[in-house]
């Protein structure tokens, strides 16, 4: 499904796509880096588009050889920044082509804002999460207790113009993420709704997150105004 939004505020068009049926990431990725170049000539609209891949393991212009544990599924150089990621079925990805000229040109205040935009959206599933000092990504408790991950971030901007965004983990096969060190960090866990309890479905995610998408638009741009939150 596939549906266009008006950003009130800024006046800039914004077209939404659903995909239902996984998507090879190569073909995401092209078409990611196309629509990018197209936005920044002013010839399409801005993206966001959520999806799922089949099993992948994709590595950040920071990946680290020696993390990848066990390449038992593709691998792929993203382009973006970070490190080592999986994505596969039961993860909902969030990709954002988003023109940043009018937003402040400040990648922290994207990363931050996406990390609040996500955070709001598993708070309406009854699940706590958090921004965590010196680790990029969305953390949560475990079943076990300890502080877990459910949300990995990871962006590239090109002359201003987004690209990548955001995965969760709603209910993929954990052992997966076992073929990698997830984004470098070996101390913490991977958890997932389901593995919390909550049995939600792309739809259910997809329509929580758009209900979410004007708060999320409204600190984009006010960030381009003051100083980003800390």
């Amino acid at each position: 499904m596939a549906s266009v939004a008006r950003n009130s505020e800024a006046d800039r068009r914004i077209e939404w796509r659903q995909s239902h049926a996984p998507v090879p990431y190569t073909h995401a990725l092209a078409d990611m880096e196309a629509r990018n170049a197209a936005v920044a000539a002013g010839e399409a609209d801005e993206l966001v588009w959520l999806l799922e891949h089949p099993p992948v393991y994709t590595a950040g212009t920071s990946a680290d050889p020696s993390e990848l544990v066990d390449p038992r599924f593709e691998v792929v150089e993203a382009g973006r920044g970070g490190r080592y990621t999986y994505h596969g079925p039961g993860q909902r990805v969030g990709y954002l082509v988003l023109d940043l000229n009018e937003r402040g040109k400040d990648v922290r205040c994207f990363v931050h804002s996406i990390e609040g935009w996500v955070i709001d959206t598993l708070s309406d599933f009854g699940v706590e999460c958090w921004r965590s000092e010196g680790r990029v990504g969305i953390w949560t408790r475990d079943i076990d207790g300890r502080e877990a991950k459910i949300g990995a971030i990871g962006v590239r901007v090109r002359r201003w113009v987004t690209m990548h965004g955001f995965s969760v983990n709603l209910d993929p096969d954990l052992s997966h993420f076992t073929g990698i060190v997830p984004c470098g960090i070996d101390e913490f866990g991977v958890t997932s709704l389901a593995r919390l309890g909550k049995s939600v479905s792309q739809d259910e995610w997809d329509q929580a997150l758009m209900a979410r998408a004007q708060d999320f638009l409204d600190a984009l741009d006010k960030s381009g105004r003051k100083a980003c939150p800390t």
